[in-house]
């Protein structure tokens, strides 16, 4: 009799959670030039296409530079770098255009090949590859043209996010068109990179030679926070590793997890199924790039006096906040509230109760500019709101000059100064001009 096991379905157990937590999230997965060229890129694809198939959102980014490097050599060209940074003259533009192209055709293939007896058997894999990259170019520095090298100027997320709720998996490669009609040749890097910022991904995805990022003595380091990531980065370059796949990734993923991307993972090319043991079980197998602190909002205490103040000076300064003293803030203090990240203030505001007449004040409202494109706002005001029932008003009022639009949108109506509390209405300033709003809570 055949023995059997119950490896694979403890494995299977164990990847639910998983599974669960991923659907339906964007990941953006970067394949460098030396992942495609690897004996195990078939295996990757085929990954990649499990992961379509359990409901997750992908952009695939792909890199070129192995295959840019090679094909310069075969037409005899000498690749020309300046502080580390690749110079695409006329010439060698034609070369990097050709070469993505046809990248991109053959990952294309790969991803639609739906045989029998293969991995993507019956998968019918959509990919959808266009101009949602619009590049300038990177200009001249210390008198050297870098000609059609260039860098991100936005992207086109909308258009993304369309093709990938449609199921589309988005291919994008390292060259830009401009709105003047040229192309230019990118960093795939920072391609990923800013597409995974501007789409909010969950997860930056890349590959490398080795396991991961490894220490001294060879063993992997399987958590970094960003900070480590740069302090790696920087022993690297001292070393004169500046295009290492491994410092090349840290140093983006390091900013992509400022700017919000959860979790950026570094595995191996060469081993098999290393993308899906990272995602899918508790110890994963290569290293991630991750917050040192998780974000938390929270009443605010004395401590926190030098992060709001560091945080509503250049808004004092701007004429957008009235200015506060330390030692306002010192009395005032417990009427804050504080978003914190890495132990740094990002975000605050102000309920100033008015109890006789059951109204609040919400006020010196600031956010990080950072963190301004994000939900950071509407916390704030979630807390505020929670703190105003809890002491019993029945509405909320604003004064501003700038954000009336948005605290229209979260469902305050303009008022007028007579429908202030008296002890503010003896305040108003007229020279100001304030625009006055009041949010009801009982509506």
């Amino acid at each position: 009799m055949r023995e059997r096991t119950t490896e694979m379905v403890e494995t299977l157990r164990h990847s639910v959670p998983y599974i669960n937590a991923h659907h339906q999230k964007v990941f953006v997965i970067l394949l460098t030039g030396a992942t495609l060229k690897s004996h195990n890129y078939s295996n990757i694809i085929s990954d990649i296409g499990l992961l379509h198939s359990l409901g997750i959102k992908l952009v695939i980014v792909n890199g070129a530079r192995n295959q840019i490097d090679e094909s310069l050599k075969t037409h005899h060209i000498e690749p020309k770098y300046y502080k580390h940074i690749r110079i695409t003259d006329t010439t060698s533009l034609d070369i990097v255009k050709q070469v993505n192209g046809l990248l991109q055709l053959n990952i294309t293939a790969s991803l639609s090949m739906s045989l029998n007896n293969t991995p993507l058997q019956g998968a019918h894999i959509n990919v959808v590859s266009g101009n949602f990259v619009i590049a300038q170019p990177l200009g001249v520095e210390d008198g050297v043209d870098y000609c059609h090298t260039g860098k991100i100027r936005r992207i086109n997320d909308e258009a993304i996010n369309a093709q990938l709720n449609r199921g589309s998996i988005v291919l994008l490669g390292p060259v830009g068109v401009s709105v003047t009609g040229e192309s230019f040749n990118l960093s795939s890097e920072d391609v990923a990179a800013e597409v995974a910022i501007k789409l909010k991904a969950d997860k930056l995805i890349s590959f490398c030679a080795e396991q991961g990022v490894l220490d001294e003595q060879g063993h992997v380091i399987t958590d970094l926070y960003p900070v480590d990531a740069d302090n790696y980065v920087n022993h690297k370059e001292q070393l004169g590793k500046h295009l290492s796949s491994e410092v090349r990734f840290l140093r983006v993923a390091s900013k992509a997890c400022r700017h919000g991307v959860h979790r950026s993972h570094l595995v191996s090319y060469q081993l098999d199924g290393a993308i899906l043991q990272e995602l899918f079980s508790r110890d994963g197998i290569g290293t991630q790039v991750a917050m040192a602190h998780s974000e938390q909002i929270r009443p605010a205490t004395i401590n926190d006096i030098g992060g709001i103040l560091e945080l509503i000076r250049p808004l004092e300064d701007q004429g957008i906040l009235v200015r506060r003293s330390r030692e306002q803030l010192e009395v005032e203090i417990d009427q804050f509230t504080i978003i914190e990240r890495d132990n740094m203030a990002i975000g605050c505001a102000a309920l100033y109760p008015y109890l006789d007449e059951k109204m609040g004040e919400m006020a010196c409202v600031a956010i990080h500019p950072d963190y301004r494109n994000s939900s950071r706002g509407d916390m704030l005001l979630e807390k505020v709101i929670e703190r105003a029932h809890q002491i019993g008003l029945n509405k909320i009022f604003v004064l501003t000059t700038r954000s009336i639009h948005w605290f229209r949108e979260k469902g305050f109506t303009p008022a007028c100064v007579d429908d202030l509390p008296i002890k503010k209405k003896k305040l108003y300033n007229y020279q100001r001009n304030s625009k006055i709003l009041i949010l009801d809570l009982q509506s």
